[in-house]
């Protein structure tokens, strides 16, 4: 795969991995504003689906949300998430990084209930993986780790 050559910066996305659906985000490095792109449920096609969207997007790198317990240990999401993302690697030419996601999930909802406008659980799950991006990129202006 390589990225597409109409965003020369490149684009990073965002996985928020959960056991039903993957909440996807991305972010051109020139504008640096993450937002929602999708939710992909599990299916059998799902590596295919996210390889197809790094391509897509031209995305240069891979931000992917590692769910921990609130003292920071590790759980069995924690562990779900970490076999999952071997594998999709294999499937990817970019680097893929982990970012804390701690409470991403729930201050998505809070956030779609506040704007009063009806949501889908794949909604909750798209912008929890936009705050990921965001944490990401606020600990790593350069946009890789």
């Amino acid at each position: 795969m390589q990225p597409s050559t109409n965003n020369p910066a490149g684009t990073i996305m965002a996985l928020d991995v959960g056991e039903r659906r993957i909440g996807v985000a991305r972010c051109s490095l020139d504008a640096r504003l993450p937002a929602p792109l999708t939710a992909l449920e599990h299916t059998d096609s799902v590596v295919a689906d996210i390889e197809r969207l790094v391509t897509d997007n031209g995305a240069t790198a891979l931000v992917v949300g590692l769910p921990r317990g609130l003292d920071g240990q590790h759980t069995g999401q924690t562990a779900y998430v970490e076999e999952f993302v071997e594998l999709v690697k294999p499937a990817l030419t970019i680097p893929v990084y982990w970012q804390d996601e701690a409470v991403t999930s729930r201050q998505a909802e809070e956030e779609l209930q506040r704007r009063g406008q009806p949501y889908q659980k794949g909604d909750i799950d798209s912008l929890s993986a936009t705050y990921i991006l965001e944490d990401f990129l606020r600990e790593h202006p350069e946009g890789r780790a």
